[in-house]
C-alpha cells in the first residue's frame, strides 16, 4: 500500500489544507478582535452611566458621620435584628483620614471589637437636628421660618408668563439648604 501524503501528486492538497488552516486562524482572530471591542464598547457605556450617578465624597477630619452598619443572618449586632434594625450608627468624630477615601473614627469603648477605619461609602455626613426648644410648633403642626437674608434673584420664563424667583437663607438651615421661593410669596 502506497502512502498518497507523500507523492508529488498529493503536494497541492496539502497546501491548500494549510491555507485553510490560516485562514480559518485570522477569521477566528478578527472575530475575537469584533468581541473584545463590543465589550469594550458595552464597559464604556456602563461606566459612563454609572458615573453620572456617583459623586465625590470627602470628609475632613473633626467632622461627625454617621456610620453604615449591614444586618448579618442570624446575627444580632447593633441592638435589633430584623426589619427593625438600624441603619446607621452615630454620629462618630473622624480623628484621621487615611487617605482621600480611608478614615478612622473616634469609637466609644463598647465597640472596641470592631475595627476603626472605614471607606467613605460606609460612612453619612451627620446634619444636626434642631432641638424642639428652639422650634415654636403651632397647633397644626407646623411651624415657621425666618428669612436670613436673600442671596439672589432671578426670573424665570415659562410659556405664558414671567415669575421672579428668590433665593432665601432660611434660619435654622444651612447654606446647603437655601431654597428658590416666589418672589411674591416672600412680600407676604
Amino acid at each position: 500500500m502506497v502512502n498518497l501524503n507523500r507523492t508529488p501528486l498529493h503536494w497541492t492538497e496539502l497546501n491548500k489544507k494549510k491555507l485553510h488552516r490560516v485562514n480559518l486562524v485570522r477569521e477566528t482572530g478578527e472575530k475575537v478582535k469584533v468581541i473584545r471591542d463590543s465589550l469594550k464598547a458595552a464597559f464604556d457605556h456602563q461606566k459612563s452611566y454609572t458615573d453620572l450617578k456617583r459623586k465625590q465624597i470627602e470628609f475632613q477630619v473633626g467632622d461627625k458621620v454617621l456610620l453604615k452598619v449591614s444586618p448579618w443572618k442570624k446575627v444580632l449586632q447593633f441592638g435589633h435584628k430584623g426589619k427593625l434594625s438600624q441603619e446607621f450608627i452615630g454620629p462618630y468624630e473622624i480623628t484621621k483620614r487615611i487617605r482621600s477615601v480611608a478614615n478612622r473614627l473616634a469609637l466609644p469603648p463598647e465597640l472596641d471589637w470592631i475595627h476603626n477605619i472605614f471607606h467613605v461609602f460606609m460612612l453619612r455626613q451627620y446634619q444636626n437636628v434642631i432641638s424642639l426648644a428652639e422650634v415654636e410648633i403651632q397647633l397644626d403642626m407646623t411651624y415657621g421660618e425666618k428669612l436670613i437674608k436673600i442671596l439672589a434673584q432671578e426670573m424665570n420664563e415659562l410659556r405664558n408668563k414671567n415669575v421672579a424667583l428668590v433665593k432665601v437663607f432660611w434660619q435654622r438651615h444651612g447654606i446647603e439648604e437655601v431654597t428658590w421661593e416666589p418672589k411674591d410669596a416672600m412680600r407676604k
